[in-house]
């Protein structure tokens, strides 16, 4: 077919066809979109992940500071409590050297029990128990106190017993002796008072038994010329010098006197070597049959006197603490210790 040329057909064919200027621009594909929210989400789990520890990095801070502030109030509460025992035990003290004696080892267990507790302090697993020793030395001090108290008062009664028993027996004496001889009456009389103090003399046993104080303990290192050096060491040590002092006692007539000394090793046993005169006595405060170390007699004339005594057992000394105890008519009169390194 031959193209025509008309003017009218050409131009509705032009018009048919768009021109680029008409036809719409794309719009461009957001690529980064994808990208941008997971970048924000991985930002959210981090931040969540860091509130997270952050709080429980703050309650762990706030318990451990709960628990140090309740293991100080804790150590203030024993300190408190410890200090106030201390100062009613020293309250008591007075002239009585056996009371203060015994108010001493009180002391050395509250000190014992305060040591303790400051132990279980250290693990906050052991708080409750620390509080109920910290209940319990209350309660221990008040039953110190009490024996204590009662120790005093039995003293104190049997000191006026004595006193009085002390004067009728000088009284009676009196007028025996002024009388002896008048009658057959008299002669009678005496022998009623000899009966008397038969009896007076069992109710007042313990009132006669000889005190002793100052207890010390030498270990000593017997060289060969016989001459002795004071020692530390258990290794260095051949012998033990045991000294006490006499307390005078106005209702004990004068007359030889039995000390039963009794030495206690570090592992509680009693030392005792039998062909150096140890043996057993009777304690009348525990109803016993216990082991003494060596028994020591001296001339009693109601004084003041400082005795010394030699125990040399020929055998080695073992290291650590040991106790001493002095009996007297089978009931405790002295106290002591030493130790050895």
């Amino acid at each position: 077919m031959i193209p025509t040329n008309d003017p009218k057909k050409s131009g509705a064919q032009q018009s048919a066809i768009p021109s680029t200027s008409q036809i719409p621009p794309r719009k461009p594909k957001n690529n980064l979109q994808p990208i941008i929210v997971a970048v924000g989400f991985l930002l959210l789990v981090v931040v969540a992940w860091l509130t997270y520890n952050s709080m429980s990095a703050t309650r762990a801070l706030e318990q451990k500071v709960a628990e140090l502030q309740e293991a100080e109030n804790l150590r203030s509460e024993l300190e408190k409590k410890f200090n106030g025992a201390i100062a009613e035990l020293d309250n008591l003290k007075g002239d009585n050297e056996q009371i203060n004696a015994l108010i001493d080892q009180q002391k050395m267990e509250i000190q014992s029990q305060k040591n303790q507790i400051s132990g279980l302090l250290r693990d906050k697993r052991q708080y409750d128990a620390a509080r109920a020793e910290i209940k319990n030395l209350k309660a221990r001090l008040a039953g110190f106190i009490a024996d204590i108290e009662q120790l005093g008062a039995d003293q104190e009664f049997l000191s006026q017993e004595n006193s009085l028993l002390k004067d009728a027996r000088d009284s009676l004496n009196y007028s025996l002796q002024a009388k002896l001889g008048e009658n057959e009456q008299l002669a009678i009389a005496k022998a009623q008072l000899v009966n008397d103090k038969e009896r007076l003399s069992k109710s007042v046993e313990i009132g006669s038994v000889v005190q002793v104080k100052g207890v010390r303990i030498t270990p000593q290192k017997v060289r060969k010329n016989g001459k002795t050096a004071d020692q530390k060491a258990a290794k260095k040590t051949d012998q033990l010098k045991v000294c006490f002092t006499t307390i005078v006692n106005d209702i004990v007539k004068p007359d030889n006197e039995e000390f039963f000394i009794r030495i206690i090793n570090p592992t509680g046993e009693t030392l005792a070597v039998e062909e150096l005169g140890s043996g057993e006595i009777f304690n009348n405060n525990t109803g016993e049959q216990i082991p003494f170390t060596q028994v020591a007699e001296y001339d009693y004339a109601n004084d003041e006197t400082q005795l010394c005594f030699n125990w040399k057992p020929n055998t080695s000394f073992q290291k650590g603490k040991y106790n001493v105890e002095i009996y007297n008519k089978g009931y405790l009169s002295g106290l002591g210790n030493f130790e050895l390194k």
